[in-house]
């Protein structure tokens, strides 16, 4: 037994305009393609409707935040509580200047890329190689070829816990390498992003770069969760991971990448537990081998419930 049940806490529950499904199966809205159910799923209408909720919420249900589920390891016990997942009611975008533009938190990074484009703005193709959405790159500050979020940030809003809206720049929010020190019960709602003039061919040039350059380095069509670890200061993780002899490694269903080895794979119907494993087991060796503690950059969380299968470097 994992302690799910989402018939019973949706009887504590607030009145919402937005939707709730009981025990949602996760592993239909990750990239990897496993994981438990939330006990229940939330999909605020808008943001006023998120305010509500949240003030009228039992506060010691607990309230877990996802996005697209990209960069995102959820565990074979499935989430306690609420699991918040935006949906249309965030998908908003518009120019706000000559190269400034709103954008919702459920809006992809890539339809950002494009729209940036399609308005001669320089400054946001970073995105266009970046997976997920606005909100998870508010989260950990992502980046991608030289460029991080917190570059082009003018502002971000957001609701916390107590049903508050807050407004922050890049800097009040400490934004560094993977990482805000936003707190953790903030959800983000909208960013506001602002490039420079650009040329609208230079940027498509750009942006075909990165696509091609992506698709050849990493494995996008297999279920992964993107880059695994974090590169430690002065260090490529998929280097260390490789000079440990990691690359290819196996545990139950999921792999370690052959193509990038900082990317896992669920191969063959792996469970959670097998991917988790795996990264540990990765973290062991090169730990074993460089002296280098490798951090986790994908999220992991939920209950734990079966157990990973056994290692195979074949």
């Amino acid at each position: 037994m994992t302690g799910i049940d989402g018939q019973a806490l949706m009887k504590r529950l607030p009145k919402v305009r937005g939707r709730y499904q009981p025990e949602r199966l996760m592993s239909e809205l990750t990239w990897f393609r496993v994981g438990g159910p939330a006990e229940v799923l939330y999909t605020p209408a808008d943001e006023e409707d998120l305010v509500h909720f949240f003030r009228d919420l039992d506060p010691e249900i607990p309230v877990t935040v996802v996005g697209v589920g990209s960069n995102l390891l959820v565990r074979d016990g499935g989430i306690p509580g609420v699991v918040i997942r935006l949906g249309r009611g965030f998908g908003a975008l518009e120019m706000l200047d000559e190269v400034t533009l709103r954008a919702g938190a459920m809006v992809p990074d890539l339809k950002v890329a494009r729209f940036a484009l399609e308005h001669g703005i320089e400054g946001l193709t970073f995105l266009r190689g970046i997976p997920g959405t606005i909100g998870g790159a508010l989260r950990m500050n992502a980046g991608a070829h030289g460029s991080e979020l917190k570059d082009v940030l003018v502002e971000a809003r957001a609701v916390d816990r107590a049903g508050n809206i807050h407004v922050a720049t890049a800097e009040q929010l400490g934004m560094h390498y993977r990482h805000t020190d936003a707190p953790a019960d903030w959800v983000f709602t909208s960013a506001v992003l602002r490039g420079r003039p650009g040329d609208r061919d230079e940027i498509a040039v750009h942006m075909e770069e990165i696509r091609k350059t992506r698709e050849a380095a990493q494995p996008v069509r297999s279920r992964t969760g993107g880059s695994t670890f974090k590169n430690p200061p002065g260090r490529r993780a998929w280097e260390l991971i490789d000079a440990a002899g990691m690359r290819g490694v196996r545990v139950g269903g999921a792999r370690v990448s052959t193509q990038h080895c900082n990317f896992l794979i669920n191969e063959d119907d792996a469970t959670a537990a097998d991917i988790e494993a795996l990264g540990e087991l990765v973290r062991a060796r090169v730990r074993e081998t460089s002296g280098i503690e490798l951090q986790w950059e994908i999220r992991r969380i939920g209950i734990m419930r079966q157990e990973a299968g056994d290692a195979d470097e074949g």
